[in-house]
């Protein structure tokens, strides 16, 4: 019998999100911010996914877990996701490592960050507790999953998915039986297994979990006493319950959120350079796998108030355009072209410019007579003019970041670097008016 919403188990539950990591590997774009704080997709941001899984799962009572460099993301949370109400117990708290515990610690691992906050989920009385990773891009119904743990009856259940074997070592990867119990869970190994019968694909964990809430509660409390522990979920909690035989596996296939029954199940760790930009260029196709245009399954955010994105002259040599790409409110595309590209709020990219499949932030400024491929611009970054990135590798590593695959990332201070004058100069676009 279907549940009414009331006594869904959805609503006996708090969902803890982690966001203190820095997401080193993508290098300098997480120098100023934690790695879900970074822009996404033209107007969002990382956090913004799984945030908005939350709200339209039903589930309003998240916390914030943060760490590393926390002040944009902060802000993000206090100007976007401020809607809900605490009057009917909605919430998102933010909760910053503040030695709750003790004098000496922050949070040492992703298990020690939510034992750190115990006695603040224990005020709140759950029944479940969703953990969530605040990295990942991926439209997913948290309800299902929760009303499927409830339903296998162990306490704690583990959502996965298959990636190729060659990606595996980057995550949790799992091998479970017949009634969806783990057998096996393994930490970033160094060699995965495949799963059987597929021999090019691995099971791994998406790093979101759900447990029973005292069984989490005790779990943590004895972890924080073990002097051997690294004090993480997927190194130390999850493997000791596997072990004991007390965890389910839950496969995204069963919950993801699509447009059609046949669409593929869209999950990414944007955790790379290039994950980054190739998740962002998934946007440009014709029907991407990801749908940002579904209103019954909308990603929340906040953004400035700007106005609409403008193309302006149309000579030949200099029309100002946009082509499989992207555009976001406040862009100026003055007499250049644009292809393959996401541009974030209030970018400029300004005559006789080219920018193909490359990744543009906020507020950067594209001077004239570049051309730019397969790159990735920093927020707030001013383009000289003539300057060109992505035509020669040896170049653009001598000059900025390359990746093992060929994106390069442009940030100020590698412009700064190079040149000082050039890279804080000043374009306005109303003086746009005559050929250079």
């Amino acid at each position: 019998m279907k549940l009414g919403a009331q006594h869904r188990p959805v609503r006996k539950t708090i969902a803890l999100v982690l966001a203190g990591g820095r997401g080193s590997r993508l290098h300098a774009l997480t120098d100023h911010c934690a790695k879900p704080a970074v822009p996404f997709g033209g107007k969002f941001r990382i956090i913004d996914f799984v945030l908005s899984n939350c709200v339209n799962s039903g589930l309003h009572r998240i916390g914030v877990l943060t760490q590393y460099k926390s002040h944009s993301l902060l802000r993000h949370l206090q100007h976007g996701w401020s809607f809900l109400r605490n009057e009917v117990n909605e919430f998102i708290d933010l909760l910053p490592a503040q030695q709750r515990v003790d004098e000496e610690s922050w949070y040492l691992g992703t298990a020690d960050a939510v034992f750190q906050n115990l006695d603040i989920m224990r005020e709140h009385a759950p029944q479940y507790v969703l953990i969530l990773a605040g990295d990942h891009v991926y439209k997913m119904n948290y309800a299902s999953l929760i009303e499927d743990h409830v339903e296998l009856g162990a306490p704690c259940t583990v959502a996965c998915i298959e990636v190729p074997l060659n990606e595996a070592s980057a995550f949790g990867v799992m091998t479970i039986n017949g009634e969806r119990q783990v057998t096996r869970f393994q930490e970033k190994p160094a060699q995965p297994q495949s799963m059987p019968g597929k021999p090019g694909q691995a099971l791994a964990s998406m790093g979101v979990y759900v447990f029973n809430a005292e069984y989490l509660f005790a779990a943590l409390q004895a972890d924080a006493k073990d002097a051997s522990s690294s004090h993480d979920f997927g190194k130390d909690l999850i493997p000791a319950m596997v072990a004991r035989g007390e965890v389910v596996a839950h496969p995204f296939e069963m919950s993801c959120v699509k447009t059609h029954s046949e669409a593929h199940s869209y999950w990414r760790d944007v955790g790379t350079v290039d994950a980054y930009w190739a998740s962002n260029m998934d946007l440009c196709a014709v029907t991407p796998q990801l749908n940002l245009y579904d209103s019954d399954w909308p990603i929340w955010t906040y953004q400035p108030t700007s106005p609409p994105a403008k193309f302006i002259f149309n000579d030949d040599g200099r029309r100002g355009m946009a082509v499989d790409s992207m555009v976001s409110g406040g862009c100026i595309i003055s007499g250049a072209a644009v292809r393959q590209s996401v541009l974030f709020t209030g970018v400029q990219v300004h005559s006789f410019s080219s920018v193909e499949q490359s990744v543009v932030l906020p507020d950067a400024d594209i001077g004239r007579h570049c051309r730019l491929r397969k790159v990735v611009v920093d927020e707030g970054c001013h383009i000289p003019p003539h300057t060109t990135i992505g035509f020669d590798a040896a170049e653009d590593a001598r000059r900025f970041y390359r990746s093992p695959e060929g994106v390069v990332l442009v940030t100020t201070a590698m412009l700064q670097a190079l040149a000082p004058a050039a890279s804080t100069q000043s374009t306005d676009p109303t003086h746009e008016e005559l050929p250079a």
